[in-house]
């Protein structure tokens, strides 16, 4: 004789929507605090050099707040016309200059400062590199970039005038061509020299950078 057929009915398990809400809240939380972390030797360091040190507030450089982050919408790129990512360049404290290839007298004269610049400041040298961000498209003459590749190198990058106007800002009534432009190994713009600077006084706000970044930023990428 055949058994009768049974049915058996199940539970439906609920969802755990508040389980859900605090998982998610704990990663943002997690995530934050990873964020946190990365930016905290960079923060503490400015924090240091222009706040607990009573000399932090007579920089001789613009303090550019909030600081600017460099992008591949610069579309930087070798004189042979290669992509540079921008990446590639952090990891170390740039000391930038702005022009177009036919550097005029004025040109030339930064450049010089630049390389000074980084001789002048002995075993730390190495934390810091020299670009030249080259704004009309073309590549300078070969006595120039013989010069230019003198120890020690002059980085030279191809990028997008309306770009680097846009990331980098000159001092009113002035080019964006007048100025050095201080970035940290970020990626981040965050001083501005001014124009006709005085070497020594860039120099000490150099210095003080390179001291308060030590414990966290090391010469290389």
């Amino acid at each position: 004789m055949p058994l009768p057929v049974t049915m058996t009915v199940h539970s439906i398990p609920t969802l755990d929507l508040e389980g859900d809400k605090r998982r998610t809240r704990n990663g943002r939380f997690k995530m934050l605090m990873v964020l946190l972390l990365c930016a905290a030797p960079v923060i503490a360091s400015y924090f240091t050099y222009f706040v607990i040190r009573p000399d932090g507030r007579t920089n001789y450089g613009s303090l550019i707040t909030p600081t600017r982050s460099a992008t591949d919408a610069l579309n930087l790129r070798s004189l042979d016309g290669q992509p540079v990512p921008v990446s590639t360049l952090k990891g170390q404290w740039l000391l930038v200059a702005v022009g177009p290839s036919t550097c005029d007298e004025a040109c030339d004269k930064r450049l010089f400062v630049q390389r000074q610049l980084r001789e002048m400041l002995g075993r730390e040298k190495d934390r810091i590199d020299r670009v030249w961000l080259i704004t009309d498209g073309q590549v300078p003459s070969s006595a120039l970039r013989a010069s230019a590749d003198a120890p020690p190198p002059l980085t030279m990058l191809l990028a997008d005038s309306a770009a680097v106007a846009a990331w980098l800002q000159p001092e009113a009534g002035h080019s964006i061509e007048e100025h050095m432009y201080i970035v940290d190994p970020m990626g981040e713009w965050m001083m501005r020299m001014p124009v006709d600077a005085d070497p020594g006084k860039v120099k000490r706000d150099l210095s003080k950078l390179l001291r308060a970044s030590s414990f966290w930023d090391q010469p290389g990428r």
